[in-house]
């Protein structure tokens, strides 16, 4: 059963259309990847998604209710929670308190609690510098403060734009690994934005490849990974 169903979307940007009729689902508790070069419209989708852009063209639908017109704060509070790309953490405020900026519409006290505890058993490390300021971690560290303050929102369905991006390898295995783990212990939906083809179609079970606005090819991340143009176009092979 599809969470988000993603019909026939276009958004424009004046006279240019970024999206072009863009269409595809996410099943619940799995996680999708749309990877494509930069400028492509991954950006873009996402935006869309929640609400951050209108769509001038088709619809978006969240466990089977139209979203596509609905404030970004509704969207939220929908079930959808965005990990963007840069962090865009607030550099002078506490790690912990970045974190509890993603809870702003829980009221459950007690469940914020708990979610709080959840991301320190993902990320021991935001556990012992929550009294640091978000600005001095490094860039792995604050990416992972990123997603935990997605995670606080408490969401259905997380989408990821460009986690990996300026981190090194070995902290891009990392991000990686959390996302699985995310995925199967929280059963949580995924949508995963990546240039870093490679890790994305590894850690999903569906993929969309977007080139000038328009998804060209699609299948199971090993699908893509056994793709003649894939491997030429993004893999490097």
């Amino acid at each position: 059963m599809a969470l988000l169903e993603v019909r026939g979307i276009q958004v424009a940007y004046g006279h240019i259309k970024a999206v072009r009729d863009v269409s595809f689902d996410v099943p619940v508790a799995s996680v999708v990847a749309l990877i494509g070069s930069n400028g492509a419209g991954k950006t873009t989708t996402m935006r869309a998604i929640t609400n951050l852009t209108p769509i001038s063209a088709g619809e978006i639908r969240f466990d089977g209710a139209r979203i596509d017109r609905l404030r970004p704060s509704e969207t939220v509070s929908k079930g959808i929670a965005l990990s963007p790309e840069g962090r865009r953490l607030f550099p002078r405020m506490s790690v912990l308190e970045n974190l509890l900026i993603g809870a702003h519409r829980v009221a459950d006290r007690g469940a914020i609690q708990q979610t709080l505890e959840t991301i320190y058993t993902y990320f021991p490390t935001l556990k012992e510098r929550r009294k640091q300021q978000a600005g001095s971690l490094s860039g792995g560290e604050q990416q992972m403060a990123a997603i935990g303050r997605a995670l606080m929102a408490r969401p259905r369905l997380l989408l990821f734009d460009e986690p990996s991006l300026g981190l090194a390898p070995k902290l891009v295995e990392e991000i990686g690994r959390i996302i699985t783990q995310i995925n199967k212990e929280a059963g949580l939906s995924i949508l995963l934005v990546e240039q870093n083809a490679q890790m994305a179609l590894r850690l999903c079970h569906a993929a969309y490849v977007i080139e000038q606005g328009s998804i060209v090819v699609s299948g199971t991340g090993q699908e893509l990974l056994e793709s003649d143009f894939v491997r030429r176009a993004y893999l490097g092979v």
